[in-house]
């Protein structure tokens, strides 16, 4: 399987003016769109698991048209570490990364996320974004104006519960990236990286596969390192290549080779 060296090349930044009032419009890095929202509402697949899932047909109809849905394509960044947080945003669909340069140019990869994860929740508190959010593959999300978040908070308890339990799951999703993926040996980062993507895959088995680099970024593990790793697991039959940015995991092959590599620690 043969990885691009490159980042894919991104458009100029435009600026896309959504179809309600809101402080500052999302800074769009390429080609997102906002689409109608009252049918997106209707027919969106994560809704029960969404940030308004506890809300009812009236109480949604009253606050869809304030919702943004935007499509990103591989390599756009839905913000940027540092911009103005002015709102929260729920993964409908796709895989995006969330990374930070360091003073050096340094690029980590904090963590990832993916269908029906809410991101952006330092907004909430009135901060700036914590990291770079860039899509991975296609992805879609809806866009929470903080506004209406802090409105609908004060009239549902639930949803501040809601909030809470989120922001619970991202430090834990952060606290494993930690201890699972940027400390042990190579082999085993690799593998719990591998069971983390399998995670985002489809029901063909079918995963985003990054590019050495970038899981350099996540693994602290140089190019030449994951080369060699990813070289290995796909004799071993872990890894099956689809193209150059997806892959077919063994799940039975993948948790025996975890379980021997546990074994052998």
């Amino acid at each position: 399987m043969t990885d691009p060296d490159t980042r894919p090349q991104q458009d100029h930044d435009t600026m896309v003016q959504p179809a309600f009032t809101d402080p500052q419009p999302l800074r769009n890095h390429a080609r997102g769109t906002y689409n109608p929202q009252t049918q997106v509402c209707a027919s969106c697949g994560v809704r029960q698991f969404a940030l308004f899932g506890a809300l009812d047909e009236a109480a949604l109809a009253q606050i869809h048209y304030r919702i943004a849905d935007i499509t990103l394509e591989p390599g756009q960044t839905l913000y940027a570490a540092q911009d103005s947080g002015n709102a929260v945003f729920t993964v409908r669909s796709g895989v995006l990364r969330l990374e930070r340069s360091s003073e050096a140019g340094e690029r980590r990869i904090l963590r990832l996320a993916g269908r029906t994860d809410l991101l952006g929740l330092e907004a909430i508190l009135h901060q700036t974004y914590a990291a770079d959010a860039v899509a991975c593959t296609e992805v879609h999300v809806c866009r929470i104006p903080r506004a209406l978040i802090d409105e609908l908070s004060a009239e549902h308890v639930e949803i501040t519960r809601d909030l809470m339990k989120r922001w619970q799951r991202a430090l834990d999703d952060a606290d494993e990236w930690l201890t699972e993926l940027a400390r042990g040996p190579a082999r085993h980062r690799m593998l719990r990286l591998l069971l983390k993507l399998s995670e985002f895959g489809d029901e063909n088995g079918c995963i985003w596969m990054p590019t050495r680099q970038e899981m350099g970024a996540m693994l602290d593990m140089t190019f030449e390192t994951a080369s060699r790793l990813v070289s290995a697991l796909r004799r071993e039959g872990v890894l099956h290549a689809v193209d150059a940015r997806q892959a077919r995991l063994d799940m039975d092959a993948l948790m025996r080779v975890l379980k021997e590599d546990s074994a052998s620690r």
